[in-house]
């Protein structure tokens, strides 16, 4: 059964390996949650900015006030842009992982189905010299009472 423990080695390398990809894959999709909640901050920032400037216009402004509106408005659309890249990175990046998870999961199950079915032979190959026993020893049974 030396091939049995090689198969079990092989599946606790597989489970570890599926373990640790699926933390990484935990990891990537926090960071996408973190990357689109900070989007959507930034976007909501920008929005209320807006909406207060433009009841702030309704009273007057001078120019220069006008000049730091779009300033502002122009850093904040450059961080907004800066962390779409982000959160396209985090994406990616988080897809790869899951990608990584899924191949490891299908090899630990591939060592699993195989360990069953190893287990399965061996349960039958017993099974088979069990009953070729209990037949052998019905046999000399039925000789010795002629």
């Amino acid at each position: 059964m030396a091939s049995q423990s090689q198969l079990q080695t092989l599946i606790e390398l597989a489970r570890r390996e599926t373990d640790d990809a699926a933390k990484r894959l935990g990891q990537a999709l926090k960071a996408v949650q973190d990357a689109e909640d900070k989007l959507n901050m930034l976007i909501g920032y920008r929005d209320e900015y807006s909406k207060r400037f433009a009841a702030t216009q309704q009273a007057g402004i001078t120019p220069m006030a006008y000049r730091n509106f779009q300033a502002f408005m122009g850093k904040l659309d450059d961080a907004i842009r800066g962390q779409e890249e982000v959160l396209k990175h985090t994406q990616a990046r988080g897809e790869k992982e899951k990608g990584i998870w899924q191949e490891a999961e299908r090899k630990r199950m591939s060592y699993s189905t195989l360990n069953d079915r190893a287990m399965a032979a061996a349960l039958q190959a017993e099974n088979k010299r069990d009953q070729k026993a209990m037949d052998e020893h019905a046999a000399r049974q039925a000789f010795h009472k002629r």
